[in-house]
């Protein structure tokens, strides 16, 4: 990056570099949002596939609303890689998660890329420290993570490695946000992201139930998609039990509930829950809270899950 990288605001033409299911999704996502996309994949079959990825995506974009000037022939498949970038005026890499394939990759693309142009990578695992090991410009390399599909789900975390300058960290979500998508800014790298290992921790505890015969796949997802889940749209995991502590909030249910986090609920070793870590979940609900009292989030809560269900409901009937 330097004084002439162009505005988050301004940018009109992105490149993705692959163009499989995660960099497919990145595409119709982008050509949605209004922009001019251009894409390079090494496979033969890459117009083909892409082409009728942007197709059956298409109309749940249109449901959702296209930007102005949103077109799918703003589309251009680049012969080789380097002309790609060569106008791009954001990156966006979407590579199979091989880490020296990735390495080799971003530094090409680095390389090969305008020096004021912002470099991400929709990494799902691998930190940017270890990823832009090899390229001669790192400080514009930055992780920006979304969830399958990228068109749909609105979240990305990004993140930079150790070389990267926290102005890239700060374009390039400022960036998404325009695009349309809900951005986490992460302080610092953990491998997996914070989402990929919240994920993890239920599946790997769920693989362990099947294992022992203590639940059947079909238990579990009716656990979650019927209990749970249908609260974690709106609060998340720790809204949902700051309001289990009734009036007293998360203060009362850490104290209260707090021994329990030592009972062989799971197979993961829970946290010492110090005074401090209690302290930050306190102050931490109170922020996400932003001044909503229990009973005001108790009303939000509730109205969100009537609707989720009643959408719920809508699909299972067959409801145009």
């Amino acid at each position: 990056m330097n004084e002439h990288t162009i505005a988050p605001a301004d940018v009109t033409r992105v490149t993705c570099i692959g163009a499989g299911v995660i960099g497919g999704g990145w595409i119709a996502h982008f050509l949605a949002r209004g922009y001019h996309v251009t894409a390079w994949d090494p496979a033969s079959d890459t117009e083909s596939k892409l082409h009728r990825l942007i197709e059956a995506a298409w109309p749940a974009l249109t449901e959702l609303g296209l930007a102005e000037g949103a077109s799918r022939e703003n589309l251009t498949i680049a012969p080789t890689l380097e002309e790609a970038v060569s106008s791009a005026q954001f990156v966006q890499e979407s590579a199979p998660e091989t880490l020296e394939l990735k390495q080799d990759l971003l530094a090409r693309i680095d390389a090969a890329t305008p020096a004021d142009v912002v470099v991400s990578s929709s990494t799902s695992g691998y930190g940017m420290t270890e990823m832009q090991a090899h390229c001669p410009t790192p400080q514009r390399l930055v992780v920006g993570h979304p969830f399958n599909p990228p068109y749909l789900i609105p979240l990305v975390e990004v993140v930079g490695g150790e070389k990267t300058e926290h102005r890239a960290v700060r374009w390039a979500s400022e960036f998404f946000e325009i695009a349309g998508k809900s951005v986490i800014t992460m302080d610092r790298e953990v491998p997996g992201f914070i989402a990929n290992r919240l994920q993890e921790a239920i599946w790997r505890e769920a693989l362990h139930m099947v294992a022992n015969g203590e639940a059947t796949p079909a238990q579990i997802d009716t656990s979650i998609t019927e209990g749970p889940g249908l609260r974690w749209p709106l609060l998340g995991p720790c809204l949902t039990f700051h309001l289990a502590g009734g009036e007293g909030g998360m203060a009362h249910m850490l104290d209260h509930f707090g021994p329990s986090l030592k009972s062989p609920w799971t197979r993961l070793e829970a946290p010492e829950l110090t005074d401090d870590l209690r302290d930050r979940m306190v102050q931490g609900c109170e922020e996400a809270a932003d001044g909503r009292s229990i009973a005001d989030l108790v009303s939000d809560r509730d109205r969100a899950i009537i609707d989720v269900m009643r959408a719920i409901d809508g699909v299972r009937r067959g409801d145009s």
